[in-house]
């Protein structure tokens, strides 16, 4: 569970974050808004990039302020990022081994998570691959893997659909579904694609300049008529 308490962050004089109220409970949670709405900022938070400058954010009851984002792995938290970071010289495998080399127990531990994970992901057969040769799904597949390393409790998702095909979108979709029961871990969904939202989504914040427009059941947030008026373009 992640809660959000009075968080506010300025730059100058924007605030990308105004206030901001809220709890994610659902094993699969959305946040969306049009651009510039904060919804990477508030991923940046809760990741440990930004400071704000007032409010706090918790995972499990666990204040993340005070804590560095190495300290806030270790309590769980996971994150990936629009741009895949991906290492082209590295292969497939080699990527994912790079994470569990900071965050396993123990090496035995590391290659059963890696194994794991790149199974998980469907990279078995391309684990000798160097990055460079991986297509766009599979690079967006090494940042999933590397979330499921060291147990995971919460894994921040930005944008993983942005860019593939009709068939890539559903195979991402099931594997979406199938990380809170298979790891144990919550997730929060960034994407613009209204339709994954809904299919993986038990509930969904929406942001609108950095405050809460909405926040409840999916089906119902994207129904509802402000909503749409922000997000979807439409009356």
């Amino acid at each position: 569970m992640i809660k959000i308490e009075s968080l506010t962050v300025q730059f100058g004089g924007v605030r990308p974050l105004d206030a901001l109220e809220g709890q994610f409970n659902a094993p699969i949670c959305g946040l969306i808004g049009p651009n510039g709405a904060g919804k990477t900022t508030l991923l940046n938070v809760l990741s440990g990039f930004v400071t704000p400058v007032k409010g706090s954010v918790s995972l499990d009851d666990i204040i993340l302020r005070s804590l560095s984002p190495v300290r806030r792995v270790a309590a769980g938290l996971r994150r990936t990022f629009q741009q895949e970071l991906v290492v082209d010289e590295l292969s497939a495998r080699d990527n994912i081994q790079a994470i569990a080399d900071h965050i396993s127990a123990t090496r035995r531990d590391a290659r059963e998570e890696i194994d794991r994970a790149m199974e998980f992901v469907g990279l078995t057969a391309r684990a000798d691959v160097p990055g460079f040769q991986l297509n766009l799904y599979e690079r967006r597949m090494i940042e999933i893997g590397k979330t499921l390393i060291g147990k995971p409790k919460a894994i921040l998702l930005d944008e993983p659909g942005a860019g593939l095909n009709e068939s890539e979108t559903e195979r991402l979709r099931g594997l979406l579904l199938q990380i809170p029961q298979r790891f144990g871990a919550q997730l929060i969904l960034i994407d613009h694609d209204a339709d994954l939202i809904a299919s993986v989504c038990a509930e969904t914040m929406v942001l609108d300049f950095g405050k809460l427009l909405a926040l409840g059941p999916t089906r119902a947030v994207l129904d509802d008529p402000a909503v749409r008026r922000a997000y979807l373009g439409t009356a």
